[in-house]
């Protein structure tokens, strides 16, 4: 798939964004009927009021279009928590990250986005990088217009965002609450120096793409 594909998939407009919700709601409405592993096109394409031509065009294979419904659900996460502070709206941020990561959504959402192999430019896991990077940006930008230092946006994805992730993947246990708020102060101990010696040059490029 082409990223100009991928873009016009990422924001529909019209008739194509009809399709999209009528289709994501299929599959909600089917996985809670009959779970996940009963899935397939037709059923569906049926549910949804399309042909199933329409869904082999729009997302090549039942796992890209998985992936998709998961990337539309984070889209749809709320504002980052405003506590009044920098370290009290990353440690309720991190707290909640890690709450929706974690359970059996969260964790389908990543194996998901991850499996779809369809993706040949990698936009899955570049939205929800997009995503992420989005609502931190909100938070830091946030904080600022109070006149709070902050760490970087990138900062807060390699020192608190990162660590969440490499656990639930790699099996290496859930994170605990403690370790959130470990990783939140490692975060506030780069405020100061993260425009001198940046965690690392992503976050720009996603929230840019």
């Amino acid at each position: 798939m082409t990223t100009s594909a991928a873009t016009t998939r990422l924001r529909p407009g019209g008739r194509s964004a009809r399709v999209q919700a009528a289709v994501h709601q299929a599959v909600r409405d089917l996985t809670a009927l009959h779970g996940r592993e009963a899935l397939t096109i037709p059923q569906i394409a049926a549910r949804a009021g399309v042909t199933p031509s329409t869904i082999y065009r729009r997302w090549g294979d039942l796992v890209e279009l998985l992936a998709d419904v998961s990337i539309e659900r984070l889209r749809d996460e709320a504002e980052p928590p405003d506590t009044g502070s920098v370290r009290g709206d990353l440690l309720a941020w991190g707290e909640q990250f890690l709450e929706e990561m974690s359970s059996e959504l969260g964790r389908q959402m990543l194996k998901d986005v991850l499996t779809a192999s369809g993706y040949g430019d990698g936009s899955a896991p570049c939205q929800c990088l997009q995503i992420t990077a989005g609502q931190i940006t909100l938070l830091v930008g946030r904080a600022r217009s109070r006149r709070q230092a902050t760490p970087s946006v990138d900062c807060v994805l390699d020192t608190l965002v990162a660590p969440i992730i490499y656990r639930l993947l790699m099996g290496a246990g859930t994170p605990t609450a403690p370790q959130v708020e470990q990783w939140v102060d490692a975060c506030m101990a780069q405020v100061g120096r993260a425009e001198a010696a940046p965690c690392g040059a992503h976050a720009a490029d996603a929230v840019a793409s």
